[in-house]
């Protein structure tokens, strides 16, 4: 994949938001052992942010979710409504912390990265990387908070799930908007399914709970052992575990430590897999994400019988995961976001 990047001679221009002097130290220490990033300014609130805006015209931002006065979500909204570019939130990870990151991917911020807890502190170039990897990404203008999680088609009232059938979907950056839309298109019966996104381990709770209020199915944050049922959407725990799923007469979940599969824990690689051991009849689907995560389980999944999906690279944040996938052949329907969720449907229809 050609990405911006790749074609630039400048450094890409950064400006740094947070109204702690010591954080905005941190963030620019870390971007700065980066070649590729030019930090252009600091701002200790959104309404110097905002002039330096305008006169610095920055490629990206870095923003800190929670500052006196205007707080960054409601900055946020009026970049994304006004200005749209790339932003990446700087986040405590707190519970409060994490509702309002899940808040701030939701109004198009590109990623969310966990602050670190000293100027000393290593991050091993991950805050640089989802810098420069959200300048390649597509702002994305804020919708209505309806739109989010209002179905784009009608979710289907005759649908009934084929004995056996169960979905996987693998995600990472700018997934959780595309669950969203995803699963509030899901009925309130469907297939047992099972969700990897990428995301810090106290987030995952919280998104759980905002996907059950907003879809017709139950969503509940995975743990060991649970049985797969109809109408029940799992999702897997951030950090410190992979999720898989068993056979036998009750096919169930397991969740277990290891190394990193891809560069992750959990891995939709490790997903994708043992849902392949189930063969024909199941579905794959591979959203929107940097990296590679995914696509050769998917392939596995493809090669073993099941139906796989990607999402296409018009309707994605990023085009990494669903790109690989779809260059390898593990793709079998390439589709928009909003045309995913009712071609899962019909190939699990009974």
């Amino acid at each position: 994949m050609t990405t911006l990047t790749a074609a630039r001679t400048k450094p890409l221009r950064c400006l740094i938001v947070d109204d702690s002097a010591t954080m905005r130290a941190v963030v620019a220490r870390l971007l700065s052992f980066d070649p590729a990033i030019q930090v252009v300014g600091q701002a200790s609130d959104p309404m110097q942010a905002r002039t330096m805006i305008k006169e610095l015209d920055p490629d990206v931002l870095t923003l800190d979710v929670e500052m006196p006065g205007m707080n960054g979500l409601d900055f946020l909204e009026k970049i994304m409504t006004l200005r749209p570019m790339p932003v990446v939130m700087v986040s405590t990870l707190t519970t409060r912390g994490a509702e309002a990151s899940l808040r701030a991917l939701e109004l198009g911020a590109f990623d969310c990265y966990a602050k670190p807890s000293n100027i000393r502190e290593g991050d091993n170039g991950a805050l640089a990387a989802i810098v420069r990897a959200a300048t390649n990404s597509r702002p994305r203008t804020i919708r209505p908070a309806a739109a989010v999680v209002s179905p784009v088609r009608p979710v289907p009232t005759n649908y009934r799930p084929r004995p056996g059938a169960m979905i996987a979907i693998g995600a990472s950056t700018g997934g959780v908007e595309a669950l969203l839309a995803v699963l509030s298109q899901m009925p309130a019966n469907c297939p047992p399914t099972m969700i990897v996104q990428h995301l810090p381990s106290l987030f995952t709770a919280s998104f759980a709970s905002r996907l059950d209020r907003s879809c017709a199915p139950t969503v509940v944050e995975a743990e060991s052992g649970m049985v797969l049922q109809t109408g029940h959407v799992y999702l897997a725990p951030g950090g410190a575990t992979h999720m898989e799923a068993l056979g036998g007469r009750l096919p169930r979940l397991r969740l277990f430590a290891g190394d990193t599969v891809s560069g992750h824990r959990p891995s939709v690689d490790v997903l994708f897999r043992s849902v392949a051991k189930f063969g024909a009849g199941q579905v794959g689907i591979l959203l929107t994400g940097m990296g590679q995560d995914g696509a050769h389980g998917l392939l596995d999944m493809r090669n073993a019988g099941a139906r796989t999906i990607g999402q296409d690279e018009a309707t994605s944040v990023v085009y990494g995961m669903p790109g690989v996938a779809h260059n390898i052949g593990a793709v079998e329907y390439q589709l928009p976001l909003d045309r995913v969720a009712g071609r899962a449907l019909e190939l699990t229809r009974l």
